[in-house]
């Protein structure tokens, strides 16, 4: 491994988490499956890799451990271009090495690294104060663009996230997928971080099984690594499906759940994540409430001015929606659930941001 550098150091009370820096892709890493790389890699790692033009293009992977369709995407880029400068300089972050040994999201021990990066609640944990490090790296470097690579559990397309309606960033996202959303919440994520300082994505390329998501990945990095701008004018008309998250769906802590029909406080519809990004009228059923029936679904809208009790209704021990709302993220893996949520609800809205229905 060439030119390691210690970057930063993030200790507190006894906790300690190390960045390395290098400024080459070594060929042990071309071929190194996501799960082997604690093998090459101490911990999260800074790459800086040359290129023709100026501005770098930054790209973080393995955030969540067992979502390696980032980690084998990078990997094919970077195998074509070995023996070639790349036509951009590349700023690699490769985040949870540790879950990624483990083929998990995030280990017990940990924060979620995807929601440890600044604009979170929590800004004095060690990995927080690791991502600021990061962060802060990338902003005296002055990127051209930014691209976060997720897979999600659930039965979804693939589609692009950004936290801001500013033209470039839609032009960014519209290279991955027509269908964009925008998102305030969670907080602490990498895309909303980097906004601040460059256009950002987070693109969701499906499930890591499936062949086509890296192909996908590795096109939207081959795409942004070769134009030299993107466009201050919004995009045309049509050309996006736009939609906004309006709110979070969590089940309790302590809350029981089933899929299968099986008694539980929450007894979810076995094909729930089928209802991902279909418009669904006022009425349509998420499932039955079973056990003790005075449970609710826990909802956090993204607006304040939005009611939580405002989603979901329990006329008859059904759990059913009470507007008019387009899920994403549905899930029906229930670690998923527990370590982050059921999924999300969004409505269509123009580039303003204003909801078309309105």
């Amino acid at each position: 491994m060439s030119t390691r550098q210690t970057c930063a150091t993030a200790p507190v009370t006894g906790v300690r988490i190390q960045l390395d820096c290098f400024d080459h892709f070594s060929d042990a890493l071309l071929d190194a499956p996501a799960g082997e790389l604690w093998r090459y890699l101490r911990g999260p790692s800074l790459f800086r890799l040359p290129g023709r033009r100026l501005a770098p293009l930054f790209v973080s992977v393995l955030l969540h451990g067992d979502e390696d369709t980032s980690w084998r995407a990078i990997q094919a880029v970077l195998r074509r271009t070995r023996a070639a400068k790349l036509q951009r300089p590349l700023l690699l972050f490769v985040g949870n090495i540790e879950a990624a040994k483990a083929n998990v999201r995030t280990l017990p021990h940990q924060e979620d690294f995807n929601r440890a990066w600044p604009g979170t609640a929590r800004s004095d944990t060690p990995t927080a104060t690791l991502l600021r490090e990061v962060f802060e790296i990338a902003r005296r470097e002055r990127p051209f663009a930014s691209i976060d690579i997720h897979n999600n559990s659930g039965h979804n397309p693939h589609y692009a996230c950004v936290n801001s309606f500013e033209p470039r960033h839609l032009h960014l996202a519209r290279l991955f997928s027509r269908t964009v959303v925008y998102f305030e919440r969670p907080v602490g994520v990498q895309s909303a971080a980097l906004a601040k300082i460059c256009p950002a994505v987070t693109v969701e390329c499906g499930r890591t099984d499936e062949a086509a998501s890296v192909d996908h990945a590795v096109e939207l990095i081959d795409s942004v690594l070769a134009i030299r701008n993107l466009p201050d004018r919004p995009p045309p008309d049509g050309d996006l499906d736009l939609m906004r998250t309006v709110a979070i769906v969590k089940v309790p802590a302590g809350a029981t759940f089933s899929y299968d029909g099986a008694d539980a406080d929450f007894r979810f519809r076995p094909d729930l994540d089928h209802l991902n990004f279909a418009e669904l009228d006022p009425g349509t059923a998420f499932g039955s409430l079973g056990g003790d029936r005075s449970r609710q679904l826990e909802v956090t809208p993204v607006n304040d001015g939005l009611a939580a009790d405002g989603f979901f209704g329990y006329a008859g021990g059904q759990i059913q929606l009470l507007q008019r709302m387009i899920p994403a993220m549905l899930t029906v893996d229930s670690r998923a659930v527990r370590l982050d949520c059921l999924g999300y609800l969004m409505r269509r809205v123009g580039p303003d941001g204003r909801s078309t229905s309105e």
